[in-house]
């Protein structure tokens, strides 16, 4: 990949207005839940949901991104750290227009990949399982989604609804395509880890990777993070920058 010139920006311009956007979301959620008497979440209008859900609208692929809860601020300022820990490098590397198209790439792909996923797991593994045990039928599973009731004393049945009524915010996605962009153009480079032990960067990505995969595959329902989204993310970041290396050479 071709280094764009313009100079070294400790916060360049792009990860500063995805700072700020991100941000305002989590105000003007905070303040319309304080206003509305937790009556209206704006993580439920622009979280993603599964195309199955009656949540779902086709714009929620893109706002998922910007939205955390208001009830975490910590997962907020995590990612945006990230960000600017791990992506100024990048933008400085790239350009603005270049970072822009890989952060935004990383977190829809993250997201569609996730959803495809709990649609799946819903679909083809817990929902002929509740059909074939509790004799619930295909209509009925379908009755439960629409009524977007997530509560239920079967583990199996709150499964299925959870992973088609369960929305997903969060700019994680993208965060973690960062990282692994991260560890493939300055892999040699150290990261200090809890600020004292120092690691190659391309180790301390592939370490983040193996955690979110083994998380990935315990898949504790208890668990509200969403590890496959984080893979996904690391994933659609692997294709994009081989997809330039390649175009590059050729």
């Amino acid at each position: 990949m071709n280094q764009r010139p313009g100079g070294f920006s400790v916060l360049p311009e792009v990860i500063k207005n995805l700072m700020i956007i991100n941000a305002l979301f989590f105000v003007a959620n905070y303040i319309m839940l304080a206003t509305t008497n937790n009556q209206t979440n704006l993580n439920d209008l622009l979280g993603l949901y599964n195309p199955s859900s009656p949540h779902f609208r086709p714009y929620q692929i893109v706002t998922h991104m910007f939205m955390h809860s208001s009830q975490d601020i910590f997962h907020l300022a995590f990612n945006m750290f990230s960000l600017w820990m791990f992506g100024s490098a990048l933008e400085n590397y790239w350009g603005g227009k270049r970072f822009l198209i890989y952060y935004m790439l990383s977190g829809i792909g993250a997201g569609l990949l996730y959803t495809l996923f709990n649609y799946i797991q819903a679909t083809f593994f817990i929902g002929p399982d509740l059909i074939e045990i509790y004799g619930i039928s295909e209509k009925g599973l379908n009755e439960m989604v629409q009524s977007g009731n997530n509560w239920s004393e079967t583990p199996l049945l709150a499964s299925y609804l959870g992973s088609i009524n369960r929305g997903m915010v969060g700019a994680s996605g993208a965060i973690y395509g960062i990282l692994m962009a991260f560890g493939m153009m300055f892999s040699e480079s150290k990261i200090h880890l809890y600020f004292l032990i120092p690691i190659k960067a391309k180790y301390f990505v592939a370490g983040l990777g193996a955690i979110q995969l083994l998380n990935a595959i315990q898949n504790d329902p208890n668990n509200n993070i969403a590890h496959v989204a984080h893979l996904s993310g690391m994933l659609i970041g692997y294709i994009l920058i081989k997809y330039w290396q390649q175009k590059n050479k050729r």
